[in-house]
């Protein structure tokens, strides 16, 4: 043992002797710091030596008057990644145009077999059969393919096929001759997938109630055996089959809507609630001889329908009361009033509005309302749902649905409520049929129902970054016969990972603490650093309740007057600056920072796409130039590895470089074996400085490890350094048997790689101290304390300096140094 490491525990046990028996000793302060000053010196002496950092220090200096740090545009470089994501959401978009015109002219072509008998792969059937080996009908052979592409899934890049929900008969006649016709989309994906191989799942929800899906899969049925998904409630495909509308719900809770009808009424007003989105406004009013707002607060006007409202109104609805007589003049005046107030103010979602009216009759002389209020023009549309088994009143909210472009429909029982809910999107799909406005939409962030090991995922990479959005598109029919009519065959669409779209904003160009965003035109963010959208329910992680439609103010909550909020909203372009308080290590650690932030908007969606440079760290980027022999040499060090999150270059383009990690990849087409691939060439040239200037650092700690006279100082396990290009040297100078912090800088320690959303937090906390100190840290895992040093190296040129790295050594604790630090 050197006289180091005698003195470091020395001090340690004296320490522990003035911790447990200070009543005894009286030791004077200035004993007390006298040893704190020693064991500061040595342990920072010790911290040098072990992590090389002077050598690397030097090293940089020696490069530095063959380098450049240049100050980044963050104005140039919000409009290049703004491109680069209209490039990829415009693919995408060409896609759903094929597909939309494929189902089009297919349905066009066919005319309608009441007979039909038509076998088809149904996705819950595939693959199944009985004892004989006989493949159950609309199952048969249905070849499944692990898929790296598809998260692992077994899927069938060759075919698609068909999903049917329980209640949905499998082989009705318009189900059969509308799968028929849909079998035309299938070579249409496989064709958008060639042209496109970043490609997720295309799809086709029709409006008989099918679900075609490619690549082909094995649908899982609930614990029940229940197939519950209907495409048709979907937000893509009810966002697509319908423009934005203002609704207002109005339920009849006079005394003969007691009991099971009161029961149908809340569940109809609760699935109409399901299909309206953040685009739509909605309010209830429930009626008996008097008019009452179920949220008060709310009276008199409408209220976006995102998920927190509609969620507010559920519960409100949940404790309705039936009571008094039904009185429905007073009810429709007011909902007329609130819809025209709307409309004549431009608020609202200034496209459809409507009114639901749900009861179990009516009996007064409405027809003046309408006089008043609504014809001859009949802006509102008035659809009427009938509850309950009487017929009595059927001919009068009928004709209030009829005379004012609606909608009638009677419900019975609770089955009955979500088919007949539905018709209303179709007839608020009709004057879009007619006029073919072949709109397309775009969804909130949610999260994809077919990932496996959601769980798992999400506690490996970026919340935030595994939610999806839908790019999503009708289809109508185009017979003459029919145009008048406006059929809606479906609607067509695919879904974008967020992740993919955010790896077009490169980490390394952001710097330590920069970070991209996107937010919707309704200020709810799709893609943010800071969105946590599940939480811990014991050990399993659940989406929490409001997961995509968190506003952009509840995390950028610096932006107090929403300045950045408003621009964003409004698809400005702009730069801003903030001073903002911001958090590391699980918010242990405060911040204070200067964000720039820079925004713009995505043509042709509704997205604007933000991001931060911080002041003194994003700023500037050293620049340096080797030769790719010089660089390849160093980088196939075996100290050497680089971020598996980061895009190096692109293996999603050919499938057969899928099985390549991202350095193999750099290191092929580097070589020249890999041509085609589509690499960052000033990334790669930044990896490739990163790695020749560090290359020393290998032969140093080899060389400490081989030639120390009585060895590795015991408790120190790791040395490591990191670079602003995502790379890393790591060197163990224990094995992994006597290692204390077994997963310390291992694929599962998150928090100390660069991964996709962030530098490592080593990293981070080296930048905020200052250049060549070494800041000290204690981290418990699970029981285990270590230590970890870590300081930031840098380099000058032009007057400027930049970050290049953090270069750290682990120290672990022998005994514990809690009062030595007084």
């Amino acid at each position: 043992m050197d006289t180091g490491t005698r003195g470091i525990l020395l001090l340690i046990f004296f320490c522990s002797l003035w911790d447990s028996g200070q009543a005894q000793m009286k030791i004077p302060p200035e004993t007390v710091q006298q040893w704190a000053s020693v064991l500061s010196v040595q342990l920072r002496d010790i911290t040098i030596k072990y992590s090389g950092s002077l050598l690397l220090q030097k090293k940089l200096k020696d490069v530095e008057p063959i380098v450049k740090i240049v100050e980044l545009d963050g104005m140039d470089l919000v409009k290049d990644f703004s491109e680069d994501i209209e490039r990829m959401l415009g693919s995408k978009m060409k896609s759903v145009k094929r597909l939309a015109e494929s189902a089009e002219d297919a349905d066009l072509y066919h005319d309608f077999n009441a007979t039909m008998q038509f076998d088809y792969y149904n996705s819950m059937l595939i693959n199944s059969g009985d004892e004989d080996g006989n493949f159950a009908p609309l199952g048969g052979d249905f070849p499944l393919e692990e898929n790296e592409h598809f998260n692992q899934l077994l899927v069938n890049v060759q075919q698609s096929d068909i999903q049917v929900p329980t209640n949905v008969y499998n082989r009705d006649p318009n189900i059969l001759n509308a799968i028929y016709n849909s079998e035309a989309l299938n070579d249409v994906f496989i064709n958008n997938f060639q042209k496109d191989p970043t490609l997720t799942w295309q799809y086709f929800g029709s409006s008989t109630g099918f679900f075609r899906i490619y690549p082909g899969i094995k649908w899982t049925p609930d614990a029940n055996g229940v197939a519950a998904y209907d495409c048709r409630n979907r937000n893509w495909y009810i966002q697509a089959a319908t423009s934005p509308k203002d609704i207002i719900i109005m339920v009849d809770i006079s005394g003969s809507m007691k009991g099971l009808k009161m029961t149908i009424a809340k569940h109809t007003i609760n699935t109409i609630l399901d299909t309206l989105g953040e685009n739509d406004f909605v309010n209830i009013i429930a009626y008996t001889d008097y008019v009452r707002y179920v949220e008060p607060c709310f009276r008199g006007t409408l209220v976006q329908a995102d998920l927190d409202n509609r969620e507010h109104f559920k519960t409100l609805v949940d404790g309705l009361h039936v009571k008094g007589e039904a009185k429905i003049n007073k009810a429709m005046k007011e909902a007329f009033k609130v819809l025209n107030l709307t409309r004549s103010l431009g608020q609202g979602s200034m496209c459809n509005q409507a009114i639901m009216l749900i009861t179990d009759g009516a009996m007064e002389d409405y027809e003046e309302v309408f006089k008043e209020f609504n014809w001859p023009d009949r802006r509102v549309r008035v659809f009427t749902y009938l509850i309950g088994r009487e017929m009595t009143f059927a001919q009068n909210t009928k004709w209030i649905a009829c005379n004012n472009k609606g909608y009638y429909t009677h419900i019975s029982t609770l089955a009955d409520v979500q088919e007949n809910v539905m018709e209303y999107l179709h007839v608020l799909s009709r004057p879009m049929v007619i006029n073919h406005d072949h709109d397309i939409i775009w969804t909130e962030a949610y999260m994809d129902t077919v990932l496996p090991n959601t769980n798992k995922l999400f506690t490996t990479k970026a919340q935030s970054l595994l939610l999806m959005t839908s790019v999503a598109m009708p289809v109508f029919s185009k017979k003459k016969e029919t145009l008048s009519h406006g059929i809606l065959l479906g609607v067509v669409g695919t879904d974008i990972p967020l992740l993919e779209l955010m790896k077009l904003a490169p980490r390394y160009m952001l710097g330590v603490h920069g970070y991209a965003f996107l937010v919707t035109n309704n200020g709810y963010i799709l893609a943010h650093p800071d969105l946590r959208p599940l939480y811990k329910d014991g050990r399993k992680l659940k989406p929490k309740p409001n997961y995509n439609s968190v506003d952009l103010a509840e995390v950028e909550w610096e932006d107090t007057d929403e300045l950045l909020r408003t621009a964003m909203v409004r698809g400005e372009t702009g730069r801003m600056s903030l001073n903002v308080r911001a958090s590391l290590d699980k918010a242990k650690r405060p911040l204070f920072l200067v964000n720039d932030y820079f925004y713009t908007s995505i043509s042709e969606t509704p997205f604007s796409f933000g991001m931060v440079l911080t002041k003194g760290h994003g700023q500037y980027m050293v620049m340096g130039n080797v030769s790719v022999e010089e660089g390849l040499h160093d980088l196939m060090s075996p100290d050497l590895s680089i971020s598996s999150e980061w895009t190096y270059c692109e293996l999603d383009i050919d499938p057969h470089h899928r099985k390549y990690s991202q350095l193999q990849a750099a290191t092929r087409y580097l070589l020249g074996k890999e041509p085609d691939l589509e690499c960052d060439e000033r990334l790669l040239q930044q990896t490739l400085f990163d790695a020749v200037v560090t290359a020393p650092l290998e032969a140093y700690w080899n060389a400490l490890m081989l030639n120390e006279p009585d060895g590795v100082m015991e408790g120190v396990e790791t040395a490591f350094l990191g670079t602003r290009s995502g790379l890393t040297r790591l060197f163990r100078y224990a094995g992994l048997e006597t290692r204390i912090a077994k997963k310390f800088l291992t694929p599962s320690d998150k928090d100390n790689l660069f991964t996709v959303d962030h530098f490592p937090l080593w990293y981070r906390l080296a930048v905020e101290n200052p250049p060549g100190k070494f800041y000290y840290y204690s981290v418990n895992d699970k029981g285990t304390t270590f230590v970890v040093a870590t300081t930031a190296v840098t380099m000058s040129s032009g007057g400027r300096t930049a970050m290049v790295g953090g270069d750290a050594v682990l120290w672990l604790e022998v005994l514990p140094l809690t009062c030595c630090w007084v």
